[in-house]
């Protein structure tokens, strides 16, 4: 039970303000209705497909790795 209240703790949802160009969040809105998914769906998916790719290729580590 102490490990899935860790779990859940390190997977807490936290939010991010990100200032953006007009053009670019209609832009953003588009693929995210494309896509089925909201525009904050949608960012999340970005980012962590960024954050793979750098993983995969050694440019970062996973957080909390030694």
């Amino acid at each position: 039970r102490s490990q899935h209240l860790t779990e859940a703790t390190a997977m807490a949802i936290k939010s991010l303000t990100v200032r953006i160009d007009e053009a670019l969040l209609d832009d953003l809105h588009r693929v995210a209705d494309y896509e089925g998914r909201s525009a904050s769906s949608q960012t999340v998916v970005l980012i962590r497909d960024c954050v793979e790719k750098y993983k995969k290729e050694g440019k970062i580590d996973s957080a909390g790795a030694k």
